[in-house]
């Protein structure tokens, strides 16, 4: 990733006397200049480095912030990019709704926030998550949200659960609109084992269990080795631990979406759990480089609106 010039040896920018800058509205750049100023004082007590450009005093600059949230104030599908929540004939097995595009300054600010956790990007990446969840969601109420959870030795090294994290930021700050998350699954302890058969899931969903998860046979792994290894590895946690889910309708909430594959196992999980999963919504989701931004896509709502 490109750093950002040096301010010092830029030329000084042309002064400009009824320039109101690139901002529509008074108050977002009052907003922006506030931020900035609090961000100054911050860094007084606690000194940091910019995580996307490396600027000193700021855990993430004015610019870069302004940056991610252009990243992400257009909430997408992004299930197309994703091999295993897509069926051979192109149909959708799972809709998944994307915050942003992984890539420059979010990408930066979500490594970042999942190795260190700073406040800061907690508070940028929580908007940008509501932003899509509200997008998926629209109007409905009494839906649920289930966070995918992150393994135990992660867990340990990190301290904390991204997700997780930034669900309680929202829920916090009443930003989940009709949504309220529950924690109902968690990591099983036996690894490469399906709870049920194929055949108790609805008939979409039984593409997301992998042949060779029933047959025994190892053919077709390919890119699959990703779903192999999660194959099994979530399971609904304990009635007297976790929120009821049965009969309600469920979205479930990650971080990065890649192949798909863990989205695919968490909606099995939650399936056998009693849950009507509805789709999925991530903070980013990765695509090939040759692969144009994809579009906005207006009636996200009423794809979700519906059992898969």
């Amino acid at each position: 990733m490109t750093r950002s010039p040096d301010p010092d040896l830029e030329p000084p920018a042309p002064a400009s006397a009824k320039h109101r800058s690139d901002y529509a509205r008074w108050w977002l750049r009052a907003a922006d200049r506030a931020a900035d100023a609090g961000r100054e004082l911050l860094a007084l007590a606690a000194p940091v480095e910019c995580v996307c450009c490396g600027s000193e005093d700021f855990s993430l600059c004015g610019p870069c912030e302004r940056a991610l949230r252009l990243l992400t104030r257009t909430p997408f599908r992004a299930e197309g990019q994703a091999p295993a929540l897509m069926d051979v004939n192109g149909s959708v097995i799972l809709p998944v709704v994307a915050a942003g595009v992984y890539r420059e300054e979010l990408a930066q600010a979500v490594l970042s926030f999942k190795k260190y956790g700073q406040g800061q990007l907690e508070s940028v990446l929580s908007r940008a998550l509501g932003r899509a969840i509200t997008g998926a969601a629209g109007t409905m109420d009494g839906f649920c949200l289930i966070p995918v959870p992150t393994t135990n030795s992660a867990f340990r090294k990190r301290g904390f659960s991204p997700v997780h994290l930034l669900l309680r930021n929202l829920d916090r700050s009443g930003r989940l609109g009709g949504g309220s998350p529950a924690d109902a699954l968690r990591k099983g302890r036996t690894f490469g084992q399906w709870p049920g058969s194929a055949g108790a899931l609805p008939e979409r969903l039984q593409a997301l269990v992998p042949a060779h998860a029933t047959a025994g046979g190892q053919k077709g792994l390919g890119r699959g080795a990703r779903a192999k290894r999660v194959r099994g590895s979530m399971r609904a946690r304990s009635a007297f631990l976790a929120p009821d889910i049965r009969g309600r309708p469920c979205i479930i909430v990650d971080d990065v979406l890649t192949t798909g594959a863990t989205l695919a196992e968490a909606a099995r999980a939650v399936h056998q759990a009693g849950g009507v999963v509805l789709g999925a919504v991530v903070l980013a989701a990765t695509r090939p480089p040759d692969v144009a931004d994809p579009p906005a896509v207006p009636g996200v709502t009423a794809v979700m609106g519906g059992r898969l």
